[in-house]
C-alpha cells in the first residue's frame, strides 16, 4: 500500500497538480532534522524502485544530496527537495508577513494559471483567509454559476460583480489571499482597489495554459466553451487565449510583482513549466513581493 501511494503521487497529468504535502506528511518540530532526512531517504528508495529509469533519473535531477540539502535550507540558495519544499514555504513566508502589514494579496493572471491553488497554499503559510472572487460573485447572485452568469445576464453584469467584490474585499478585509478571475485586470477601477493590497501576476505560457485547458475542458469557462472554430481541444484553447492575451497581457504588467514560470523552471533546471509544483510556484511568489517590498511601495 505505501508503495502504491508513492508511486501515485510521482504520476502527473495535466488536469491535476502534485502536491508532495500529502505524501510526505508535516514535519514535526520535535523530529532531528537527520532523522527526517533518514525517513525522506527511506520514501524516495520505495517510489524510485516503481519508476521506469528515465523517470528515476530525472526525479534525482530534481534534487540534491542529503549531505548537502541541510545547508542549502539554511542559507535558502535553492529549493532542493520535494520533501523539504514546506518547509522553505514555511521560511519564505515568515521572512515576508512581518512587511505585509496585514495587506491582502490579490493573485491576478489568465484563466488556468493557477491562481486558486497557489492562492490557498500562501494563505495557509501566511496564516491569511483566501478568498475566490468568483465564487464570491456566486454567492451573492445566489449559487448562478459565472457561466450561468454569462449566458444569462451577459459579461457586463458579471464585470460588475466582479468590480463591486473587489471593492468590499478592498475595504472590508484584511490578510486575505485573493484569487481573481482572469478577466478583472481589464477594469482600471480594479486596479484601483486591488492596488490597496499588493498584486501577484502568475505569468504563464500559453502553451501550458492551452494544455491544462484541454484536458479539464472549458464548460466552466464561459468566453472559451462557445468557441465553434473546429479543431481538437488543444488547438481551440490555445488560439481563443492567444486572443484574450491580445486584449489582456498589457494589463497584467499592471501588478507589484510579476510570477514567470518559465523563469522558474529555468532555475531549477526543469524541462517545462509542467514539472514545477504549486508550492515551488508559492514560494516564487513569496520571493517576487519580497523584492517589492525591498525596492519600496510605489502604490
Amino acid at each position: 500500500m505505501e508503495a502504491a501511494t508513492a508511486v501515485q503521487r510521482f504520476h502527473y497529468s495535466p488536469s491535476s497538480w502534485i502536491d508532495w504535502r500529502n505524501f510526505e506528511g508535516k514535519p514535526r518540530g520535535s523530529l532531528r532534522y537527520s532523522q527526517r532526512i533518514k525517513e525522506n531517504k527511506r520514501l524516495r528508495v520505495i517510489a524510485l524502485s516503481h519508476l521506469q529509469p528515465d523517470k528515476r533519473r530525472d526525479l534525482r535531477q530534481r534534487s540534491v544530496s542529503d549531505k548537502n540539502s541541510s545547508a542549502l535550507l539554511e542559507t535558502g540558495d535553492l529549493l532542493h527537495s520535494p520533501f523539504d519544499e514546506e518547509l522553505v514555504l514555511k521560511r519564505k513566508a515568515e521572512e515576508v508577513k512581518p512587511y505585509l502589514n496585514g495587506r491582502s494579496m490579490y493573485l491576478v493572471g489568465m484563466m488556468g494559471s493557477g491562481k486558486t491553488t497557489v492562492g490557498k497554499i500562501m494563505a495557509k503559510a501566511l496564516g491569511y483567509t483566501f478568498s475566490d472572487c468568483d465564487t464570491m460573485i456566486e454567492e451573492a447572485m445566489n449559487g448562478t454559476s459565472v457561466a450561468e452568469i454569462f449566458e444569462h445576464f451577459g459579461e457586463s453584469v458579471f464585470r460588475e460583480k466582479e468590480t463591486e467584490t473587489l471593492k468590499n474585499l478592498s475595504l472590508m478585509y484584511h490578510q486575505v489571499v485573493v484569487s481573481t478571475g482572469g478577466g478583472a485586470v481589464i477594469r482600471p477601477i480594479n486596479w484601483k482597489y486591488m492596488h490597496k493590497g499588493i498584486s501577484i501576476w502568475l505569468d504563464v505560457p500559453l502553451e501550458a495554459l492551452a494544455q491544462r485547458i484541454a484536458a479539464v475542458g472549458t464548460n466552466s469557462r464561459p468566453l472559451l466553451h462557445d468557441d465553434e472554430s473546429g479543431g481538437d481541444p488543444y488547438t481551440v484553447a490555445f488560439n481563443r487565449l492567444s486572443t484574450i492575451w491580445e486584449t489582456r497581457g498589457e494589463a497584467y504588467t499592471n501588478a507589484s510583482a510579476r510570477v514567470s514560470l518559465e523563469n522558474i523552471t529555468s532555475k531549477h533546471g526543469y524541462r517545462n513549466v509542467s514539472d514545477l509544483t504549486p508550492t515551488e510556484i508559492a514560494v516564487e511568489a513569496f520571493e517576487q513581493v519580497q523584492c517589492f517590498l525591498n525596492k519600496g511601495d510605489k502604490y
